[in-house]
């Protein structure tokens, strides 16, 4: 497997992830996208920001965004969470 993307058993555990949508949520939505902290942006947007355990947890995510009806404005991965 090429070590430039390491799985996460390699790195470490989950990383912290942030995934950026435009429009805001309200705190009701946590439970929604698996407790992911909200923060909410004074340009619009909202950060939803936690530790994701692999990809296809990833992939929960970004569809509970379509879902929602909001478009997805970035997904930045991160190092593992410690």
């Amino acid at each position: 497997m090429n070590d430039e993307y390491p799985s996460v058993e390699k790195r470490g555990g989950p990383g912290m992830t942030e995934i950026r949508i435009v429009g805001h949520l309200d705190d009701r939505w946590s439970s929604w996208f698996d407790g992911m902290t909200i923060t909410l942006e004074e340009n619009g947007d909202t950060l939803l920001t936690g530790p994701v355990v692999d990809q296809a947890a990833l992939y929960g995510l970004l569809r509970k965004v379509r879902d929602v009806g909001l478009p997805l404005r970035s997904v930045v991965c991160g190092s593992p969470t410690k």
